[in-house]
């Protein structure tokens, strides 16, 4: 185990807080090393995070990577034009994605970050907004990625690097095979 990964906040209910990790310069350096390493040799144009912890790795990615930075915000913020797909999450709440209009240009090959992944469908909700930009998935960056079947099925079809997979609880990954 990676030693800065023991900073997260392991406490929380259905979910883990990953902030205090990015308060330890040293532990934030050697996460943005371990996120970039598989990207480093493969081109990428942009990196898009998504609302709101991706931000932060999305952004500091990107400077390494030496890319621009898009962001794929929460329904309802840019004062702008957007492209938006709806979803419901992890929680079972409705929510939705957007993004800025021509944020992306078509054959862009973007980097896609967040700092969670669940259940996969908030990606796959920003990966449809890149997709219908024309942009390419070039990979999906993550601290952690739950292992289940809807991950597994975004693991077979993008280049993932995720730096902490949980395992899946059993009772919950075989409801799942019956959904």
């Amino acid at each position: 185990m990676r030693e800065y990964l023991l900073l997260i906040d392991t406490h929380g209910v259905g979910r883990y807080d990953v902030t205090p990790l990015f308060a330890d310069a040293a532990a934030f350096a050697a996460l943005l090393d371990d996120l970039a390493r598989p990207f480093a040799d493969i081109p990428v144009d942009l990196v898009a995070g998504i609302d709101a912890l991706g931000f932060i790795l999305g952004a500091a990615l990107a400077t390494r990577l030496g890319t621009g930075f898009v962001p794929v915000r929460k329904g309802g913020k840019l004062p702008v034009p957007t492209d938006s797909v709806s979803f419901v999450d992890y929680s079972r709440a409705s929510k939705s994605l957007e993004l800025r209009r021509q944020a992306v240009a078509p054959n862009t090959r973007v980097l896609l970050v967040d700092e969670w992944i669940e259940t996969g469908v908030q990606v796959r909700a920003a990966i449809e907004l890149i997709e219908r930009q024309g942009g390419v998935i070039a990979g999906i960056a993550t601290v952690s990625m739950d292992d289940n079947a809807a991950t597994r099925a975004l693991r077979a079809c993008y280049r993932c690097h995720v730096v902490w997979l949980q395992e899946p609880d059993d009772d919950e990954d075989e409801q799942e095979s019956r959904s």
